[in-house]
């Protein structure tokens, strides 16, 4: 199974994913759990160049970018993985670039999908998990925490219709998504993430 975390920023993606990615570990199931981008070494390479403070890629630029990561990451891991029975858990995948350089910077959608289906082979997630918080209180969760990297520093109004984007997206195809207060106390998060997994998977204990 497929499963992928979106969301604005200073939602808790990367804590959330790596805590479903132990949670499915301990009950003796195989996970490979990777981020976008990264997860490979080109991927790496572009995850520190798009983020830098200091470089300010265009749309376009930030998008093909960010696909030529997924592409290595799909064909090198994903895939694979998949292939071998595991579920993987992946930190952003297409869903982002549609917020982001769609919803967020103005690029048509349908080129935006176009490009993803590029990269991807076709391949989307089984399972999507949107930890929604309001754009002002994710960038002050991140100031915080001190992760400020170049996506961040964008405008206040760039980060509010990214998350409209996101909301948008899950509002489509309800089936494939879950969405999440993330503002909720972490305990509550992970209770919302266990409910939201489908019941072959959860077992009765935790459906009881």
């Amino acid at each position: 199974m497929f499963i992928t975390f979106e969301g604005p920023e200073g939602g808790g993606k990367s804590e959330s994913a790596r805590w479903l990615g132990a949670w499915l570990t301990a009950r003796g199931h195989a996970v490979t759990m990777t981020r976008e981008p990264g997860g490979t070494v080109l991927g790496e390479r572009v995850r520190a160049l798009v983020l830098a403070a200091d470089v300010q890629p265009s749309s376009l630029a930030a998008l093909l970018l960010f696909s030529a990561s997924r592409v290595e990451l799909v064909r090198q891991i994903i895939r694979p993985a998949l292939e071998a029975g595991q579920f993987v858990i992946c930190d952003r995948h297409t869903d982002s670039t549609l917020a982001y350089q769609g919803f967020g910077d103005g690029l048509p959608l349908d080129e935006v999908r176009a490009v993803n289906r590029l990269a991807t082979g076709g391949l989307s997630p089984d399972l999507t998990f949107l930890l929604d918080v309001p754009a002002e209180v994710g960038l002050r969760r991140r100031a915080a925490d001190g992760a400020w990297n170049g996506m961040d520093a964008r405008r206040l109004d760039f980060h509010q219709r990214v998350r409209e984007g996101f909301l948008c997206l899950a509002r489509d195809d309800p089936r494939r998504w879950r969405v999440i207060d993330a503002s909720m106390t972490r305990d509550r998060v992970r209770d919302a993430l266990i409910a939201g997994l489908p019941a072959v998977i959860v077992g009765p204990r935790e459906n009881a």
